[in-house]
């Protein structure tokens, strides 16, 4: 089963940027646009991870995280915090009532999903043992590791995460945009032609054994994971 993201945030276009970014990585998402609400959506499913703004109406987050911990049906409820407040004892606070990650505003899309992962193996035995397998392709979050063929392949960070993104939708065709909204996140101002660089070099290490170039491209369209 996809694991069962609920989102508890009332600003409108912040939980439609983690709705969009969470569907994209095939987690089944809800949505609370406030503390009561969130408390009853948890009460109806229990979601797999929590991703909790301090700053709800009618019940704050925090008011919410220490239920859950304290009184609530579930208390080892995964929950990763999101707030604007970045002081150190905002964090503390956050951490010591319960959170078990703490992300500031304005945040990264890219890292903030690396952290949901980060979670959610910790959290569900299940998701432990990361991999993917596309064709000859085995990609390895938990120890980041890339093998085709049996045989090791060595990938810088953005090749890695380029990879990583392909392989999670074999056969779909990507825009240079989309992969760089998704790859380096929108708040990361990267030139288009950069993406080609980076397929290039993504291209060359998976071909450094002599075998068939596993990357697509589709004229003015962008780039694809061929999925044999």
């Amino acid at each position: 089963m996809k694991p069962y993201v609920l989102i508890a945030e009332d600003e409108k276009a912040v939980s439609e940027l983690l709705l969009y970014n969470l569907r994209k990585e095939d987690y089944d998402v809800g949505i609370a646009g406030d503390g009561e609400e969130t408390l009853i959506m948890i009460d109806e499913r229990a979601p797999d991870l929590l991703l909790l703004d301090w700053m709800l109406p009618k019940v704050s987050g925090i008011e919410i995280c220490r239920r859950v911990r304290t009184t609530g049906a579930n208390p080892n409820l995964p929950i990763i915090m999101l707030t604007a407040r970045g002081e150190e004892s905002d964090r503390i606070r956050g951490l010591d009532t319960g959170a078990d990650d703490y992300v500031t505003k304005p945040f990264s899309t890219t890292e903030l999903m690396a952290r949901v992962r980060a979670v959610l193996r910790r959290i569900r035995p299940g998701l432990k043992e990361d991999r993917i397998t596309v064709g000859d392709i085995e990609i390895d979050r938990v120890a980041h590791r890339v093998t085709r063929k049996g045989d090791d392949i060595h990938l810088g960070p953005t090749e890695f995460r380029l990879l990583d993104y392909f392989m999670q939708h074999p056969g779909r065709v990507f825009s240079r945009e989309q992969l760089l909204d998704t790859v380096w996140g929108s708040d990361v101002y990267v030139e288009a032609r950069t993406v080609d660089v980076h397929v290039g070099r993504l291209r060359k290490a998976l071909r450094n054994g002599g075998g068939d170039d596993p990357i697509r491209t589709v004229r003015s369209a962008g780039y694809a994971l061929r999925e044999d």
